[in-house]
């Protein structure tokens, strides 16, 4: 009778052990994603700051039509303002959306200032091009990170035997960052 009792503390005790083990492995990853998103987050704020630097330097250097630049600000404080929960699809389909908005004024605005030879001459103007095209190249690399570490925690929660634990625990999937709508077709340029 005591070998039994000692056969199911000792189950007990290694499923407890395996349980902690899961839960640490689900946790890790968690805080992986939210490190990720972190860098995301920082990213899409440093491209906003340069835009918002920028705007000012055309608007200091040009006359430029006032909707270009009136665009470019409500664009940047619209997707500065948006609060992402990354468990949720929609909320990070909001998120992008915003984004993409605020890029698209943002080539506009760059557009119009191909009209002042002037301004693209200037350091400041030029030394705020290449900061933005390496902030690019950043976010590019965050999103990427992101969707690997997502990918990572959504394999541990998914995935059998850790789905068990993962529902056990209320670990959800999270959400992917997804290409904007568009971007599947190539761009028609004519010349």
């Amino acid at each position: 009778m005591k070998k039994g009792w000692i056969v199911i503390l000792a189950l007990i005790v290694i499923l407890g052990f395996w349980g902690c083990n899961k839960y640490n492995g689900l946790q890790t990853a968690n805080l992986n994603v939210n490190n990720a998103w972190g860098s995301v987050e920082t990213n899409y704020q440093r491209r906003s700051d340069l835009y918002q630097n920028m705007v000012q330097t055309i608007k200091g250097s040009a006359k430029f039509e006032d909707s270009t630049l009136i665009g470019v600000v409500n664009a940047r404080a619209n997707a500065t303002k948006i609060q992402v929960n990354i468990e949720d699809t929609a909320s990070l389909a909001k998120f992008q959306a915003a984004q993409a908005q605020l890029q698209s004024s943002f080539s506009k605005l760059l557009a119009v200032s191909e009209q002042y030879p002037d301004l693209k001459t200037t350091s400041q103007f030029q030394n705020l091009e290449t900061e933005i095209e390496g902030t690019e190249n950043r976010i590019n690399i965050a999103r990427k990170d992101y969707n690997q570490a997502v990918t990572d925690y959504n394999t541990k929660v998914q995935l059998f035997p850790g789905n068990i634990f993962a529902n056990l625990f209320g670990f959800k999937p999270k959400a992917l960052f997804q290409a904007a709508a568009g971007t599947e077709n190539a761009p028609n340029i004519q010349f």
